[in-house]
């Protein structure tokens, strides 16, 4: 199993997890609650208005996470002009980004932050130089 497909099924059961899958059947039962889901959004919006969310996220990978998971959930991730790529608006209930929403991409995006660290450090271990000591913090400069 190469590193990307490890990151893929860790992935999936993260997600799995968050839908509240154990086994394999019920990793099955999980792809038909998305559509449940949806429904439940949709419920969201009549017990709690939806509100306009702004997400500053901290790099491009938690974006594109971002805006995959709000698709996945049919809701329309947006920026505003002169906004920072790292920020994603979208129209949403509050209470679906505090009970799902969050805690899903908290997850996942921890997840795919330390593969994409452990690659890079492998990278520039490879090609550039082994070593890797933190930097030396020094009070003031001479």
């Amino acid at each position: 199993m190469t590193d990307e497909e490890k990151l893929l099924e860790k992935l999936r059961k993260i997600e799995a997890l968050h839908a509240g899958a154990a086994t394999d059947g019920e990793r099955d039962a999980a792809k038909s609650a998305l559509g449940r889901m949806k429904k439940r959004i949709a419920e969201y919006k009549t017990i709690d208005p939806p509100i306009e969310y702004q997400f500053s996220l901290g790099n491009k990978w938690s974006v594109r996470l971002m805006t995959a998971l709000l698709r996945r959930y049919d809701i329309k991730p947006y920026r505003r002009y002169r906004q920072r790529r790292t920020t994603l608006m979208a129209v949403i209930s509050p209470s679906f980004v505090e009970e799902k929403l969050w805690p899903e991409f908290q997850a996942l995006d921890k997840t795919l932050e330390e593969h994409i660290d452990a690659i890079a450090c492998r990278i520039i271990a490879a090609a550039i130089f082994d070593g890797d000591e933190e930097v030396q913090e020094i009070r003031a400069i001479r």
